[in-house]
């Protein structure tokens, strides 16, 4: 993909290199706490959050001070200029829909990190805090995303667009937090059993695929930044994170009612769907059956 022509964004804090006051936990218990959060159809988040309680180890605040606004090096470039793209394009779905569009601002960390949704490690991945309105991401993901899911080539100028899905994903959410569709899920969540909350979480992640994909679409139309093989690499990157692909590999077998984000081959559907309409209309996963 090519960057040279999309708008870059300055709502970036870049925490990189800022330390937190206390240790927290060690890695290998949050992968534990992970993988049981995973299994239970538990947000992780929570489990996390928990131990660090217990065990005395709750971050307090930032040692050092974050930088805000665009970076200047290689990676901060690449997510400044993904993030103005989806502002662009979100501010315009906006407006035709007679709404305004508040973007939210990414924080980009190493390690460890505070957010409004409570303690933020690397090993649970990037992700979108309604609370505080900002999307967290340890670039060290991106790693992951190539060497441990497989999620695109290892060293292809393709995973770059993978990488730009897993952000599009992310402000997904934000977008649907705007249109006020999170707030109504939690409620929906409140008092029904833990599958039937697990089913609508799912929905909520294949819609932000779909989004993801709207953006893809739109942007491609406005700045022709796709190159050949990009694509191909995000749908591989979708199905790569599939429940029921992770769940194979952390646990060798699948628990379809633990599923918060959906399988495979859903995730890759949604995501086309977007791609190939660029509408959000076409996004309504909730009212679809499912695939």
């Amino acid at each position: 993909m090519r960057l040279d022509e999309l708008p870059t964004s300055d709502r970036i804090e870049d925490r990189r290199g800022v330390g937190t006051s206390r240790a927290g936990l060690g890695i290998g218990t949050v992968v534990v706490l992970g993988l049981i959060g995973w299994a239970l159809g538990i947000d992780p988040r929570l489990l996390i959050g928990g131990a660090e309680m217990i065990s005395g180890n709750e971050p307090t605040q930032q040692q050092g001070e974050a930088k805000t606004g665009a970076p200047s090096d290689e990676v901060g470039h690449f997510v400044s200029a993904i993030l103005g793209s989806t502002e662009a394009e979100w501010k315009e779905v906006f407006r035709q829909g007679g709404r305004t569009y508040e973007p939210p601002t990414l924080v980009m960390f190493t390690g460890a990190t505070q957010s409004g949704c409570g303690f933020a490690k690397a090993a649970m991945g990037p992700f979108y805090c309604p609370i505080d309105q900002k999307v967290y991401l340890d670039t060290s993901f991106f790693r992951d995303l190539q060497q441990r899911f497989r999620g695109c080539d290892a060293g292809s100028k393709t995973c770059q667009f993978s990488q730009a899905y897993v952000i599009a994903h992310e402000i997904g959410h934000h977008v649907q937090n705007q249109l006020g569709i999170l707030p109504k899920v939690q409620q929906a969540k409140q008092g029904v059993e833990q599958a039937d909350a697990n089913a609508l979480q799912v929905r909520v992640e294949l819609q932000a695929d779909c989004l993801a994909g709207v953006w893809a679409n739109r942007a491609q139309a406005k700045w022709q930044f796709i190159e050949p093989g990009d694509v191909e690499a995000a749908l591989q990157t979708a199905s790569a994170i599939g429940d029921d692909r992770l769940q194979r590999q952390s646990q060798g077998y699948v628990v379809p009612d633990a599923f918060t984000h959906g399988t495979s081959a859903q995730r890759a559907h949604w995501f086309s769907n977007g791609l190939k309409s660029g509408q959000v209309a076409s996004c309504d996963t909730f009212r679809a059956e499912q695939r």
